[in-house]
């Protein structure tokens, strides 16, 4: 009995040394009197410097590694369809069709669709880092692929059939990039130093399209050309030296931005910048005293998307196509003197004329080559020839086991390069108004959402699908 008193007494006795503890470990003040309390703004931070976690500050990141600059690389494909944006080659180089083209190279990449750009043996990338969410322009060897250095920024994004889209523009000293939320930033080419950024969605209030900004920057004459379509400003030239903005066109029409690129072309006499928007198709002046002004606007033809870029035909004619069911247009323009005007003559669906969905056609030796969508019937999915004459009826189509999806396609000195979406590169000779196929590999086994263009240059054809580039050698 005794022996039970004592423990419950030592057991009482501890809980309240315990518990007389935890009450004097609450109520004492280490600090005693310097304890202060601090205010928002008690530490004099200049107001505004504050960051939050969604800012985005363009460029802030850089990483240069060992690898050597390449050497005895010439070659340049500047920017999305080439510098002509033709989408056409033709050179004397000698490319080989009558073997399986080597692969030089292959680099993993984050989920998109973004294309490469190829500068004088350096090939530029504009990536999605998942891990760090952040966009990423790399600079790799075209020789061997690996990376040379890296630009990054943190921009937090979900993925919506993958995260990357665009292809960046560059030349002597600059590569220019748009990111998939309207970033516009600017390096040197070969150190990768930043020279100076651009945020759409706060100098122009642009609104980014659901799948991301798709539009390929422009430089035309040692400007920038872009469309932020803002609520005030549709398109806007910047000193590629600065970034300064040199002239910009009122946003009358009230466009918002599309996936659409905008297409330089020599309408009636007069150089235009020419871009379809949400909400129509518009050409602004490219050059003279009225560089900068809207020449001519069509609403008559409006999708609710649009990828592909407008296409010139003729003097006076540009070929309009988009997906989901769109098809095409035929838009005319005509000049009196100062006084411009833009008809639609004829618009139709997908499943009733030449269309397209998600790349631009080539306009190659007075023909139209596309491949037309899903939605087009018969022939969707198929590589088609169409004469300007007659939108409606094909005048070559690809055989029934010959189907691309949304896949690219490039002409290459007389040599057709169409890559499917799953991976397979076909090769065509191209004649008067057909196609005849000479080689058929598969690059990427089992190749998924292989949607970016193709670039070339110096005998290296760069392809890809939704996660990697490969370099293969044609000649």
């Amino acid at each position: 009995m005794d022996n039970k008193k004592t423990l419950t007494a030592v057991t009482v006795g501890v809980a309240v040394l315990w518990a007389l503890l935890l009450v004097g470990w609450h109520l004492y003040n280490p600090y005693g009197k310097q304890l202060t309390t601090h205010e928002p703004g008690a530490d004099n931070r200049p107001e505004g410097t504050a960051r939050k976690a969604d800012d985005v500050v363009i460029g802030e990141f850089f990483m240069k590694y060992d690898e050597p600059a390449p050497s005895g690389f010439d070659g340049v494909w500047s920017s999305f369809r080439g510098e002509d944006r033709s989408n056409i080659v033709r050179n004397s180089d000698a490319i080989v069709t009558g073997a399986d083209y080597p692969l030089l190279w292959s680099v993993p990449t984050g989920e998109g669709h973004a294309a490469p750009v190829i500068y004088k043996g350096r090939v530029y990338v504009l990536d999605y880092d998942e891990t760090l969410s952040s966009d990423a322009l790399r600079c790799l060897s075209l020789e061997t692929g690996q990376e040379i250095w890296k630009r990054w920024y943190r921009v937090r994004m979900k993925r919506n059939h993958g995260f990357s889209r665009t292809i960046p523009a560059v030349g002597d000293g600059y590569v220019i990039t748009i990111g998939p939320e309207g970033h516009v930033m600017c390096c040197d080419p070969v150190s990768g130093d930043l020279k100076w950024t651009i945020d759409l969605k706060q100098m122009f209030s642009t609104e980014v399209p659901f799948w991301y900004t798709g539009q390929c920057p422009l430089v035309d004459d040692g400007t920038l050309i872009v469309a932020p379509a803002g609520q005030e400003v549709l398109m806007a030239g910047f000193d590629i030296e600065n970034g300064e903005m040199v002239w910009s066109t009122p946003n009358t029409v009230s466009f918002t931005m599309s996936h659409s690129s905008i297409m330089p072309m020599t309408l009636e006499g007069k150089k235009t910048y020419v871009y379809a928007g949400v909400g129509g198709v518009a050409g602004v002046s490219a050059e003279g005293s009225d560089k900068g002004a809207l020449l001519w606007s069509a609403t008559k033809w409006q999708p609710s998307v649009v990828a592909p870029s407008p296409l010139a035909i003729s003097s006076k004619r540009v070929f309009l196509v988009a997906g989901y069911g769109t098809g095409g247009a035929l838009l005319e323009v005509s000049r009196n003197g100062s006084a411009w005007k833009a008809d639609i003559l004829e618009q139709y669906k997908a499943d009733k004329g030449l269309s397209a969905e998600q790349q631009t056609p080539l306009f190659y030796d007075g023909n139209i080559i596309s491949i037309l969508p899903k939605d087009a019937g018969g022939n969707r999915e198929k590589i088609v020839i169409y004469n300007p004459s007659d939108l409606h009826t094909p005048i070559w189509r690809s055989g029934n086991d010959e189907k691309f999806g949304l896949g690219p396609y490039i002409a290459i000195n007389g040599k057709l390069f169409a890559f499917n979406e799953r991976g397979i590169l076909y090769v065509y000779e191209i004649g008067r108004g057909s196609l005849s196929l000479l080689h058929k590999q598969e690059i990427i086994t089992d190749g998924v959402d292989a949607w970016g263009p193709i670039a070339y240059a110096d005998g290296r054809l760069l392809l890809r699908d939704s996660h990697n580039i490969v370099c293969l050698k044609i000649d």
